[in-house]
Formats: C-alpha cells, structure tokens, sequence
C-alpha cells in the first residue's frame, strides 16, 4: 500500500515501475505524446461528484503535464469493452477504470496489454489480477463515514428515535466500506443506535433512491445517508421533502436538498491525477496501491450545516483526531 499527501500528489512515490508509461525520468512536463484515458462506470461524468471528479482529475492532468485526455462514458457494462478496445487503440499509456464495476474488464485488458498502464478508482490492484501494469487508487470512505454517523446520530438522538438509515446503490465494498464506519461510529457516538441499510440497486434511478429513503424513514430514520450517486439525490429530496435531514457522499452536496446535514466527501480527482502522475514520469507502482484517507486529506466531509450545534462538530473532529492517530479503526466491511 502507498500512502501520499493529497495536497501534494506530484511528490512521487518511487515505488516500482510499470510497463506503458512513456514519462521522462527528469521529471519534465513536456511530454506532448503521453495519453491517459479514464472509463467511467454506468453513471456516466454527469453524476453528483464520483465520475465527474475524476473527470476533472483527468482534464487537470491534462493541463498540467500537456499530455492527450481521453475520456470514454460508459451508459451500460456493454460499453465498457467497446471503450476499452477504443482507448488502447487511440494509443493510450494509461487506462483508468472510474469504478469497482470496471473490474473484470481492467483485468482483462491488463493481461493482453502488459506494455500499458491500467488503474482503477475503488478496487485494490490485487482483486483484478495484481499484475505489475496494475495500479488500485483506494480510498478509506469507512473514515469519513464514521464522521457523518457521529452527526447523523446526535440528530437522530434529539428526535428522541436513535435511529438513522443508510440507501446503498449497488452491494459493492466501496458502497459497504462507507455504510460500515457510518454504522460503527454512530453506535459509538450514541449507545443504540440502529441503522437501517436498503440498496436501490441503481447509481442512477432518483425514483429508486426516494423509495428507498421513504420505506426507511416509514421505519423511523431520522436521518438518511445516500451512497448511491446520482440515484441517491433522490434519497437526499425525500428526505427533505418528509421533514428529515439528508446526508450527501463523494462530493459535497450540500446544495442537493433543503435539509442536508453534510456529505462525506472522496477527492477522486485527486486519486486520478496521482495515477497519471505516477505513469507519466515512470514511477509506476505496478500491483500495488495508492491510498487516500483523512490523514492525506484524501476523504472528509463538505459543508456542514449552520443548524448543528457546535457539540456535535467538536465531537466529529474528536473522532477525526482518533482516526489519524490511530486510536479509532472504523470497519471497511458490514458486519453480518
């Protein structure tokens, strides 16, 4: 695992080097025929902040280094061979996967291309193969979702009910990884309380998400904590819509809902342009990974709402202090 400063992610790590990175080993930004392309999933860079980040990592690589930006949107899985087959084509260097669900088509590539580098967002590099053209770009959401449950407990405990819900998209671990810190510190920052976990089974249907949101709130969530992309807006609206408070995730969301207490946030731009980085200049750390986690500043929370009292954010950063100490390990996986 390679751990970096977000706020610096051109320090690089030398870490091993992959086969199709291209980069000069003096470090110069000049190097015009360097091509990186990015995938995204089936939400396509029009969702709230997951895709569309790392879009904007890519275009900011871009920018930065005067390397070619290849950007392919996927509207289903079948396109994500088509898109893969389109990249390698256009002559990238390296390939990036937007999401967990690219997985088996990454490794694939991978294999039959072992002279190009191949990254993906929210898998470790080891499940797709851990071959050495292979990067994963982590991130530790668990944290930033024990940061939110502190919140969402202490708002659901005022409302006298001690209990909070959480609408997944897809059962994946980058969706159980979030629900599971939310779960755990919840719990901790208030003795009892329950969390109500619901998948939409969606990263894009709105109308799944309000359903979802309203049969837990119909149970008793005081607060709903949407990991499902675009989909979860939906959850965000019903729950504003029915009195609740909302909870946001990836990018900051504030904006999404009338009552949004915060979002837990996940730089995924920023995990983009480390894996470009890193390719670049021929410092590819093939089958290993990157992690990004609050001690980086690679995952937090956005605005928080003027309505929490000051107690409750204190507390958060409590556990915030624990965390990057070492102190507080919140789970990545749900417990059965």
């Amino acid at each position: 695992m390679v751990l970096f400063a977000a706020a610096a992610a051109v320090a690089l790590v030398a870490a091993g080097c992959g086969g199709g990175g291209g980069g000069d080993s003096t470090g110069t930004t000049q190097k015009s025929s360097f091509k990186a392309a990015l995938i995204s999933d089936i939400a396509g860079f029009n969702d709230n902040g997951f895709n569309k980040n790392q879009l904007k990592g890519l275009n900011n690589s871009a920018s930065k280094l005067g390397i070619t930006a290849i950007s392919k949107v996927s509207h289903s899985s079948s396109d994500y061979q088509p898109n893969y087959n389109a990249a390698i084509r256009a002559g990238a260097n390296l390939v990036i996967a937007a999401g967990f669900l690219l997985g088996d088509t990454m490794k694939k590539y991978a294999k039959q291309y072992p002279k190009v580098d191949f990254a993906i967002t929210d898998d470790s590099a080891s499940a797709v193969g851990g071959l050495k053209n292979e990067l994963g770009i982590t991130y530790a959401t668990q944290e930033g979702g024990c940061l939110v449950g502190v919140l969402a407990a202490k708002q659901a405990e005022q409302m006298g009910k001690k209990i909070i819900g959480a609408v997944g998209g897809i059962k994946i671990p980058s969706v159980d990884s979030y629900i599971a810190g939310y779960q755990y510190c919840a719990n901790k920052a208030v003795p009892g309380t329950k969390t109500l976990i619901q998948y939409s089974n969606s990263f894009t249907d709105e109308a799944a998400c309000s359903n979802v949101a309203q049969n837990e709130i119909g149970s008793g969530a005081e607060v709903i904590f949407q990991i499902a992309g675009g989909c979860g807006d939906g959850a965000l609206k019903e729950a504003s819509k029915l009195g609740k408070w909302g909870i946001g995730v990836d990018a900051d969301e504030y904006g999404v809902a009338k009552n949004i207490l915060t979002s837990a946030t996940k730089k995924t731009d920023v995990g983009v342009e480390h894996a470009i980085d890193l390719s670049f200049h021929n410092k590819f750390p093939g089958g290993t990974d990157i992690l990004l986690n609050l001690k980086n500043d690679g995952v937090g929370v956005g605005t928080i709402s003027p309505k929490v009292p000051k107690a409750w954010v204190d507390l958060m950063n409590n556990y915030k202090q624990q965390i990057i100490s070492g102190k507080l390990k919140p789970p990545a996986t749900l417990s059965k």
